[in-house]
């Protein structure tokens, strides 16, 4: 069964303002955008009444392509980018575009919104427009009113419920944009990496017990501190020889190694941040985990450290946030099937590793020996310590 991402019209958190001319929503969503911006990804969605006025006189600007029979036209415009194009969008085009905004704003007199803030103004009243109120999170009112009136009361039964703000208080308004924020951020699932055939060690290197249980499992543990709930990912010829209650996930993008592992786990559940981790980490602990976890940024695609040498994300241990599930499908559409390239070319947060040695990982012999070596003096520093 194929499982669909929560989304809205435009994307998953989103809510459309109306009741009120076109300018003021407009300094609604632009107060709100100008004080929440620099922790959150914003869009705003609206209409432009004087282009759809320029184009019915045959008023286009002489610069642009598309006045000239161009489809499409790209503009880099330094300080920002810009992308014009002929045609609509229909509404599942049009959500690819909003994937990655934490909270899209959208101007209500032109277009729906799973949520809305409803605005009590008799220069815009509400009476022909009640087929837009589906769901009334917040209301607000004008200088010039001081009542909901009757057939708004009537038409949202639930009315007293909600939170009714004059429409200059803009701190109680942008402390409802954050609490609505806050409760949309997604929990963490965990992913234990554990599908690949190890054919580099010639033997499984997820069951090497190297703290007193396979190391998959030890993982496993690890990530059930932080995670709602974890999973195995494996090939489907393992499910038979783990352990269900270690939540085997098998592959169903298949022979695309951790790059699939990840996809699977976002197919089976979308709307979920994944937190995985590669069974073939000995060093790894619960304080770099946690680390990770306290400083997660969900407003980017992922979370992850840079690599031992700092030059490049370190794949092993990142959290993926919901949004990164059609960016992965993008990159394999690409032809790409690496999550480092993946995190490269991403908005990601890199993060330094409070011990680097700790994300080492084996893939060969001679580095499952020189790690034994290093595990057996951390015993016995520990040992001689108590």
């Amino acid at each position: 069964m194929l499982i669909k991402p929560h989304l809205g019209r435009f994307s998953a958190i989103e809510v459309a303002i109306l009741g009120t001319p076109c300018d003021n929503i407009r300094k609604i969503a632009f107060d709100i955008i100008e004080s929440l911006s620099s922790a959150y990804k914003i869009a705003y969605v609206d209409a432009d009444h004087k282009g759809a006025v320029e184009a019915e006189k045959g008023g286009f600007d002489p610069k642009s392509a598309i006045t000239h029979g161009g489809s499409m036209q790209y503009t880099d415009k330094i300080h920002f980018n810009r992308i014009d194009w002929k045609g609509g969008l229909n509404p599942l085009r049009q959500k690819k575009y909003f994937l990655d905004q934490d909270l899209v704003i959208i101007n209500g007199n032109h277009f729906d919104s799973d949520l809305q803030i409803a605005v009590i103004d008799t220069r815009k009243p509400l009476e022909k427009k009640l087929h837009k109120l589906t769901r009334v999170g917040l209301i607000l009112l004008t200088d010039a009113e001081t009542d909901i009136p009757e057939y708004l009361k009537a038409h949202i039964p639930e009315w007293s419920e909600i939170p009714v703000y004059q429409i200059g208080e803009r701190s109680k308004i942008e402390d409802w944009i954050k609490s609505l924020l806050k409760k949309g951020m997604p929990g963490v699932s965990g992913l234990v990496l554990a599908g690949g055939k190890s054919t580099r060690m010639n033997s499984d290197k997820t069951r090497f017990n190297y703290h007193g249980k396979p190391q998959r499992e030890f993982i496993w543990d690890l990530l059930s501190v932080h995670c709602d709930k974890v999973f195995l990912s494996c090939r489907e010829d393992q499910t038979d020889e783990i352990d269900p209650s270690l939540n085997p996930l098998p592959d169903t993008f298949t022979g695309l190694g951790p790059f699939g592992g990840i996809l699977s786990a976002f197919r089976s559940n979308p709307n979920s941040a994944w937190l995985t981790v590669a069974s073939d980490m000995p060093l790894l602990d619960e304080d770099m985990l946690r680390f990770l976890v306290e400083n997660r940024d969900p407003s980017k695609t992922a979370t992850a450290f840079w690599d031992p040498k700092h030059e490049f994300p370190e794949p092993l241990i990142t959290i993926w946030e919901p949004r990164a599930y059609h960016e992965l499908l993008y990159f394999l559409g690409l032809g790409y099937s690496c999550p480092r390239k993946a995190l490269i070319n991403s908005d990601v947060k890199l993060l330094e590793a409070p011990d680097k040695d700790k994300l080492m990982n084996v893939n060969y012999p001679e580095e499952y020996e020189a790690i034994l070596k290093v595990i057996g003096e951390d015993r016995k520093e520990n040992v001689s310590s108590h």
